[in-house]
């Protein structure tokens, strides 16, 4: 059995698109390189810190959820983070069966609401 985690970080908001992308592909070609499935990946993208972090008042955020049965993914992950002066803040937690439940209800919610858009979409553009 397989553990899941989640890990946030909060790349510095002056980094072009370019090098989020870089840094993005570069956390999870470490994820991958140590044989972690990658589950669910979530760009929620330039959001308002709760207080400023290295004088930043917005960080862009990334989500990814994870399975992994290398304990020392983990370390060397968060020692990844700790390296890159791009990143503000990151946390990493390790997901009980609830959690991963939850997650995945959320993103089968998630994924019916974009179909219903779509479908209102479609008719939309019929009626016009």
């Amino acid at each position: 059995m397989s553990n899941q985690y989640e890990t946030v970080f909060i790349l510095n908001p002056v980094l072009s698109d370019k090098q989020i992308k870089e840094a993005v592909k570069k956390y999870k070609g470490l994820l991958t390189k140590h044989k972690a499935e990658v589950v669910h990946e979530h760009e929620w993208g330039l959001r308002k810190l709760a207080y400023p972090v290295k004088k930043k008042s917005t960080g862009y955020y990334f989500l990814i959820e994870f399975k992994s049965d290398e304990g020392a993914l983990i370390g060397d992950l968060e020692l990844a983070y700790k390296r890159d002066e791009g990143v503000l803040r990151y946390m990493t937690i390790k997901l009980d069966k609830h959690a991963v439940a939850y997650n995945l209800k959320m993103r089968n919610k998630a994924a019916e609401g974009a179909k219903e858009e779509k479908k209102r979409d479609k008719s939309e553009k019929a009626e016009a």
